[in-house]
């Protein structure tokens, strides 16, 4: 009987012992958990350490003009620089349309040179002629009004021809002032109004023509920026349009980090401080870095590191420029960013990028 009692003494150590050791390893994992799921931040020191990942910009590629692709020389993981040749529409219309636009921008220009010239000395000359022979007819016609006006007194001629000599010689008078007009007209040349209307029309062909070149131009798709092709949507023979993207093109330059800091370090960094960047994908070596930009305004916990505990934090987003002359790093790739806090900022408008093998 007295075995029974130790037995039972035994048993309830035993279930303590576990009921402790359960315990342990339960604080052990919800602290190895928490530390897992921080901000990516630690206690300064000397250096800061921060995890983020390198950021993935991209563009979306789409012409300004609608037109079937005829050519698409990039693929898909090329790498392309600024300035380069994507893609191209067929451009015949578009060079019709510059051609009637430049036509109809030759025929304004000519009908204002026209009248800036002014009159030709041989119009004038012209001009002076048909006034002089409208003075010598009219001449004849009043001699001969005249002298039938003295054969009516005398009884000799009629009313009749009296009347047809003063129509005549005031149908000379006025072809005389009608012509005399005409001569003063080309002297003193064209209106100031006439002008201005003759300038304007110019200048709505040529804004014409300059947009019939742009469409032109805009057949041709060209890189914005160096990058690396993600995505070729479309093929050649497809309609494009402004609304559709033909490649999807991710930005690499510049490459930065983009990463996290609590309020709590937020004092002990500023924008120039040095920093070295490390991954997984190569051990044991360093990109040289710098901050380049610090969020002046707060957010909430990204979700990729978001836990009961910290998913209320505020953070604010630090980028982190990093050198890539080897063009080692890829978009999107986790890398642990290292701050050293006690170094001198760089200077505006340097950075480490121009020492080989950063």
């Amino acid at each position: 009987m007295p075995s029974r009692p130790r037995k039972s003494l035994i048993i309830v150590i035993s279930v303590l012992l576990l009921g402790i050791s359960v315990f342990l390893i339960a604080a052990g994992l919800r602290g190895a958990g928490t530390h897992w799921f921080d901000s990516g931040t630690q206690t300064p020191g000397d250096t800061l350490t921060l995890y983020g990942n390198i950021d993935l910009r991209e563009v979306q590629l789409a012409f300004n003009e609608p037109g079937r692709i005829t050519g698409m020389p990039a693929q898909a993981g090329d790498t392309v620089e600024k300035g380069q040749l994507l893609a191209s529409l067929d451009k015949r219309r578009y060079v019709a349309d510059l051609k009637r636009a430049q036509a109809s921008l030759n025929a304004s220009k000519a009908a204002l040179d026209r009248l800036l010239s002014g009159s030709r000395p041989q119009d004038i000359a012209r001009l002076r002629a048909v006034v002089d022979a409208d003075k010598a007819e009219l001449e004849a016609k009043r001699l001969t009004y005249q002298r039938l006006v003295r054969l009516v007194r005398q009884k000799a001629g009629t009313q009749q021809n009296l009347d047809e000599a003063r129509a005549a010689m005031q149908a000379a008078t006025g072809h005389l002032k009608a012509d005399q007009q005409a001569l003063n007209l080309a002297i003193a040349g064209p209106r100031l109004e006439d002008i201005a209307q003759a300038r304007a029309s110019v200048a709505v062909e040529q804004a014409a023509r300059d947009l019939a070149q742009i469409a032109l131009d805009d057949t041709a798709l060209y890189a914005p920026s160096s990058g690396v092709i993600r995505n070729r949507i479309m093929e050649p023979g497809d309609m494009a349009s402004p609304s559709a993207a033909v490649y999807t093109l991710a930005l690499t330059s510049p490459l930065w980090v983009r990463a996290y800091v609590d309020e709590a370090d937020l004092g002990h960094i500023r924008l120039g401080l040095p920093a070295s960047v490390n991954s997984d994908s190569f051990p044991g070596h360093s990109f040289k870095g710098w901050i380049g930009y610090i969020s002046p305004t707060a957010e909430f916990t990204p979700k990729s590191v978001e836990t009961t505990r910290v998913r209320s934090q505020l953070v604010y987003q630090v980028h982190v420029f990093v050198c890539n002359a080897q063009d080692r790093l890829r978009l999107g790739m986790p890398v642990t960013v290292h701050i050293a806090l006690n170094a001198k900022p760089l200077e505006n408008g340097k950075t480490p990028c121009a020492q080989p093998g950063t």
